[in-house]
């Protein structure tokens, strides 16, 4: 059965960072994942996860200046010191969190950009993180995310991502499949989920298209992880969602995976 971790970046919105551990455990679940952690000390979230259990099963490399709308500083041309650096604060961040797996985001596309040279850009950055990280036990991710929710994502078909993991060609280089993203995009689920099944190493969920809990919408998720389990799924299943009203009433579909509302 797929094993479900709570996104704390997306779900209990209604208490503080902190607190959403205990709250997430509270409820039954096992796991976490979290966009960006470093809000918070790395020691004081690794306190938290101890406390109540729960094993840390995702977060993002730092995107560059939120602020400015960047989304990651991989595919940015002149930028690569930056990845540098932001690479390493991941690291420590996953060493004190024993988090073993990462999401290098790509970034945006500039108007007048060249493509090209943001392909090169993020094969060469890829090539480095996973050098850096090749005997440390960490699977590093890529998702391709729409283009309605962020236009101009780098990143945005599993096909594209296929092609940049083919070319960096480290076996611990795999696939972030979030199905709200590919439904968006893509569609065609489950055999496409069948198709990346081996590629794939983290998967995240969301109702569409309003990205609510994901038994509200236009595709059936509950199915899809049925899916996934058929398939011999044993990663995370992130829930990556907006809760439509509180977190706890919008949990009840959980129930069959051990989550309590």
């Amino acid at each position: 059965m797929p094993k479900l971790a709570a996104n704390l970046s997306w779900i209990y919105q209604e208490v503080p960072f902190l607190q959403r551990f205990g709250a997430a455990a509270e409820h039954g679940f096992k796991a976490v994942e979290i966009l960006f952690p470093y809000e918070a000390p790395a020691a004081d979230i690794a306190a938290e996860l101890k406390k109540h259990k729960l094993t840390q099963a995702l977060f993002n490399l730092p995107p560059g200046d939120a602020s400015k709308g960047e989304r990651g500083l991989a595919a940015l041309p002149g930028r690569e010191a930056e990845f540098a650096a932001a690479l390493d604060k991941a690291l420590d961040y996953a060493k004190v969190l024993e988090c073993r797996t990462l999401h290098i985001m790509s970034g945006m596309i500039a108007p007048g950009a060249d493509v090209k040279a943001m392909h090169r850009t993020f094969i060469s950055n890829l090539k480095m993180a996973c050098d850096r990280t090749a005997k440390s036990g960490i699977t590093l991710v890529l998702e391709p995310i729409n283009h309605r929710d962020i236009p101009g994502y780098f990143t945005n078909t599993t096909g594209q991502v296929e092609q940049i993991m083919s070319e960096v060609g480290a076996p611990h280089l795999k696939l972030q499949l979030d199905l709200y993203h590919m439904q968006v995009t893509e569609g065609d689920l489950t055999k496409r989920i069948e198709r990346l099944f081996p590629i794939t190493a983290h998967v995240q969920i969301a109702g569409n298209p309003d990205r609510n809990e994901p038994d509200i919408g236009e595709a059936n998720h509950l199915y899809l992880l049925d899916v996934l389990d058929r398939l011999g799924y044993q990663g995370y299943v992130g829930l990556e969602y907006k809760p439509k009203t509180t977190t706890a009433a919008g949990l009840r579909w959980a129930a069959k995976y051990s989550i309590k509302a």
